[in-house]
């Protein structure tokens, strides 16, 4: 799992840096490709943290943050039902995506760095 989890962080953070940069050279619709990149890579990460069970105890930030992106998700689906709804939504997430994906990888970089560190790892 640690593997999975230093792939993930310098994954995620890898695709943050290069959509940014790239959506400032290219000054297209690259940005919105890389929110649809970010947000599938960080997807699968949750997913795959879900499954295996790692770090997402009750009270968590990992399993507040799951609850947070299921009510997203809630929301938006609302939103197919109720067109206004969906727009605001939308709006938001504009903004908001960013900082989530920021969190997630901030999130995941401090569970490999931080919490897995051994106990006499941290005495040096």
């Amino acid at each position: 799992m640690k593997t999975f989890k230093m792939i993930d962080v310098w994954g995620s953070a890898a695709l943050i840096v290069y959509f940014l940069l790239a959506a400032l050279i290219r000054q297209d619709e690259t940005l919105i490709y890389g929110y649809f990149a970010v947000g599938a890579w960080q997807v699968i990460s949750m997913l795959v943290h879900l499954y295996a069970g790692r770090f997402c105890q009750k009270g968590g930030a990992r399993n507040t943050y799951h609850r947070a992106v299921v009510i997203v998700l809630c929301c938006v689906l609302a939103g197919l039902v109720f067109y206004p709804l969906l727009m605001i939504v939308l709006v938001i997430l504009l903004f908001a995506a960013p900082v989530m994906a920021i969190y997630y990888t901030w999130l995941c970089y401090e569970e490999v760095y931080v919490k897995m560190k051994r106990p006499l790892a941290i005495l040096k």
